[in-house]
C-alpha cells in the first residue's frame, strides 16, 4: 500500500510539473514561425511601392485609369477615336476613376507605408531608420498625389483606424495644411535616410540605394515647394534655397541616371500598365496638340513619343471628338517606347527638376539665368530618350517667358499626365487651341480642375466631407479651382 501511495504521489507531482512547464512555455509553442505577428517591412514596401506607381502612372483596369483616360487626354498628350463620353476625352470620366484612384491610395499604398513608418521606428520590432525615410518619402508623394487630384482630403487624422484611439471618420484638412505637412515630412525623411546605414530589402525602385532616395525626397521637396510658390512665396523661396545651396545636407537628382522610375520587369502583374493597356487596344491616338507643337518646333522627340503614319509623316488627332467625326482622320498612336512591357514607370525625371529651377529663377526665388536652366531642362528631356539636343533648339523657341518655360516642361512631361495637369491647372499654361468644330465637350467645356470624390464619402464620412467643401471653396464637381492656382 505504502508502494503505491508513493507512486501515485509521484505522479501527481510530475503532471503538475509538466503543466507549469507548458503554462510557461506556452506562449513560445503556439508561435507558428510561419505566420509572425510583426510582418518586416521587407514584405509590405514592394506591393506599396508598386500600388502608388500604377496608380499614377497609369493603372490597368478599365474605368480606373486616371492618367490614360483623363489626365493624358485633358492635357492633350492623347486623344481618343471611341469611347470619348465615357474614358475621359471629352471631359467626363466614370465615377470608379475616383473611387479606385482614392481606395487604392489609401488602402493599398498609405496603409502599408504607416506600417512600414510604426515597424521601423526606434519602438518598433525592426528599428530602421532608412526603412521610416523611404515610407516618409513615398507617403508624401501618395498624399500629395491625392491631394493635388481631389483638393482637401483627410490627412493628419487619416490611417488613424488602429490606433489606440481609432479614427474612423477622419477630417479633412486644406490643401495649405496638407502641403505644409508634406514638406515637413520630406525634410525629416532626409534626415532619416543615412547613407551607409542599415540595409532595407524590398525597394523595387531604388534597390536599396540610399543615396538616391535622399536626392528623391529633396527633389519631390523642391516639386511641392514650387507648386505652392504663388500661395507661400516666402515659405517655398526659403526652401528651395536652403536645398539648392547645400547639396552635400540636401542631394537632389544630378543626371538621367538617378531619376525616380520604377523599372518593370515582362511578368504579368509587374509589367508597365501602358503596355497592358495599349499593346491591346488602338482607341487611344496623340493629340493634334501635342504633333502640331513638336512638329513646328522640329523637335524629334516625336519619333519617341508618336510612331508615323503611312507617309512617313506626323498626324494628331483632335481632342474631343464623337467616335463618327474621329474615324475620319489618319493619325499617330503612341510611340512603341511606350508600348514595352518593361518601359519605366516614371515618378519625377531630371529634367522636371531642371524646369523647377528654371521657373523659380524666372520668378526670382532662387539664383541662377533661367534661360541656361531651361535649356539644360530641354536637353535633359532630349537626352533621356537617347536623342541628341539641336545646337540651335533655344532659337526656336523664342522669349523665354512663364509660358515658354511651362510649354516646354509640357512637352517634357509627355506619360506624366497627372503631372502636367497639376502644371496646367496651377499656371494656365501651355495655351490650348480652340476646340475642333466638332469636338463635344461635357463639365461646360471646362478642362477639368480636379476629379470628385468618391461616392461611398457621402454616406460613410459625410459631415466632414462637407467641411472638406467648405475648404475647397466650391462645389463637388470638376470645375472648382485648387488652392495652389496661380
Amino acid at each position: 500500500m505504502k508502494a503505491i501511495r508513493l507512486q501515485a504521489i509521484l505522479l501527481l507531482s510530475l503532471s503538475l510539473v509538466f503543466a507549469q512547464s507548458c503554462t510557461e512555455d506556452f506562449e513560445e509553442i503556439n508561435t507558428d514561425p510561419n505566420n509572425p505577428i510583426a510582418i518586416s517591412p521587407a514584405l509590405l514596401l514592394p506591393y506599396a511601392i508598386q500600388t502608388s506607381v500604377d496608380r499614377y502612372w497609369g493603372h490597368s483596369t478599365r474605368y480606373e485609369r486616371l492618367n490614360i483616360d483623363g489626365a493624358m487626354c485633358w492635357i492633350q498628350h492623347l486623344s481618343r477615336n471611341i469611347y470619348i463620353n465615357v474614358e475621359g476625352d471629352s471631359y467626363e470620366i466614370p465615377l470608379t476613376i475616383s473611387t479606385a484612384t482614392w481606395n487604392n491610395i489609401y488602402n493599398e499604398s498609405l496603409v502599408n507605408f504607416e506600417s512600414v513608418l510604426r515597424l521601423s521606428s526606434p519602438e518598433g520590432p525592426f528599428p530602421n531608420s532608412n526603412y521610416t525615410g523611404v515610407a516618409l518619402t513615398m507617403k508624401a508623394f501618395s498624399f500629395a498625389f491625392l491631394t493635388d487630384v481631389f483638393g482637401p482630403i483627410p490627412y493628419s487624422q487619416a490611417l488613424k483606424g488602429t490606433a489606440a484611439v481609432p479614427i474612423n471618420s477622419p477630417e479633412y484638412d486644406g490643401m495649405e495644411v496638407i502641403y505644409a505637412g508634406l514638406l515637413e515630412e520630406l525634410k525629416i525623411a532626409n534626415e532619416k535616410l543615412v547613407v551607409g546605414g542599415p540595409s532595407i530589402s524590398g525597394d523595387i525602385l531604388f534597390k536599396g540605394d540610399i543615396l538616391r532616395w535622399k536626392k528623391f525626397a529633396n527633389s519631390l521637396r523642391l516639386r511641392l515647394a514650387n507648386h505652392q510658390a504663388a500661395k507661400k512665396p516666402a515659405e517655398s523661396r526659403a526652401i528651395m534655397r536652403e536645398i539648392l545651396a547645400d547639396p552635400a545636407t540636401y542631394p537632389v537628382f544630378t543626371g538621367n541616371n538617378d531619376f525616380a522610375q520604377l523599372l518593370h520587369v515582362d511578368v504579368i502583374g509587374s509589367r508597365n500598365k501602358m503596355f497592358d493597356v495599349f499593346s491591346t487596344r488602338s482607341d487611344w491616338n496623340m493629340s493634334r496638340t501635342l504633333i502640331d507643337k513638336l512638329v513646328a518646333l522640329k523637335d524629334d522627340r516625336i519619333k519617341v513619343y508618336a510612331q508615323p503614319i503611312d507617309d512617313g509623316s506626323y498626324a494628331g488627332l483632335p481632342n474631343g471628338l464623337t467616335d463618327a467625326a474621329a474615324g475620319d482622320f489618319n493619325v499617330s498612336r503612341i510611340g512603341t517606347k511606350f508600348l514595352s512591357p518593361t518601359a519605366p514607370s516614371i515618378l519625377m525625371t531630371y529634367s522636371e527638376l531642371l524646369f523647377i529651377q528654371a521657373e523659380a529663377a524666372l520668378d526670382g526665388d532662387i539664383m541662377g539665368d533661367p534661360v541656361l536652366l531651361l535649356e539644360a531642362a530641354i536637353k535633359a528631356s532630349f537626352e533621356q530618350h537617347g536623342l541628341a539636343f539641336p545646337s540651335d533648339y533655344m532659337s526656336r523657341i523664342g522669349t523665354v517667358d512663364k509660358e515658354t518655360i511651362m510649354t516646354q516642361k509640357w512637352l517634357a512631361l509627355f506619360g506624366q499626365g497627372v503631372e502636367a495637369w497639376t502644371e496646367y491647372r496651377r499656371t494656365g499654361f501651355p495655351i490650348m487651341p480652340p476646340a475642333h468644330p466638332n469636338a463635344v465637350f461635357s463639365n461646360d467645356g471646362i478642362l477639368p480642375t480636379r476629379i470628385e470624390y468618391p461616392t461611398a464619402e457621402y454616406s460613410l464620412n459625410r459631415d466632414n466631407l462637407e467641411e472638406g467643401l467648405r475648404k475647397l471653396g466650391g462645389d463637388d464637381n470638376m470645375r472648382s479651382p485648387l488652392w495652389w492656382k496661380e
